[in-house]
């Protein structure tokens, strides 16, 4: 996928697009987010949650809802400071320390070097790093089958845990499926 159709599908300026571009493409080919129907669900989704390719890092308030990371056990958050250490990193924000193994360890089994983002987890936020764990989700919870059953909203709702965003999220979708000619 060439760096203008990523900004149409996500809402990027360009220059955004370009630095994720291969690593998106390369990426969505392994994990066969391979239809325009995969890819503008995806590709919305990951638009959303970067805020337009912007952001790899959650920013960091913290609010009430982040100082709630903090100690928990659900999250693999069990030391002191893991809710600052292991906010969202990535293109769909992955967030915990449990989760940050996970994607280390699915990415290792994949590919031969693969940063360790338990002590690293801002490595997670690197552009190639950020666009592969984000497509190994999608493929982690099984996301390829739900948008080819062209649910938006349950693919919404398997990485958000709700609808946190729809509106703009919707906004997103119909702009991707524009860009990849479904609309």
């Amino acid at each position: 996928m060439d760096a203008q159709t990523l900004a149409r599908c996500t809402g990027a300026q360009l220059g955004r697009a370009q630095i994720f571009a291969d690593f998106l493409s390369a990426g969505m080919a392994f994990y066969m987010i391979d239809t325009p129907l995969r890819q503008a669900m995806f590709l919305a989704n990951v638009g959303h949650e970067s805020a337009r390719l912007q952001y790899t890092t959650e920013l960091w308030g913290p609010t009430a809802a982040q100082k709630g990371y903090e100690g928990r056990k659900d999250l693999g958050n069990t030391q002191a400071g893991d809710g600052s250490r292991f906010r969202g990193h990535g293109l769909i924000q992955t967030t915990g320390r449990a989760n940050h193994a996970a994607a280390r360890d699915r990415l290792r089994a994949r590919f031969p070097i693969v940063p360790d983002f338990v002590e690293h987890p801002e490595q997670l936020a690197d552009p190639q790093w950020a666009a592969l764990s984000a497509c190994d989700y999608i493929d982690m919870r099984g996301l390829n089958a739900v948008a080819d059953s062209g649910n938006f909203r349950e693919y919404v709702r398997r990485i958000n845990g709700g609808f946190n965003g729809m509106e703009d999220r919707e906004a997103l979708y119909a702009g991707a499926r524009a860009a990849l000619g479904l609309a």
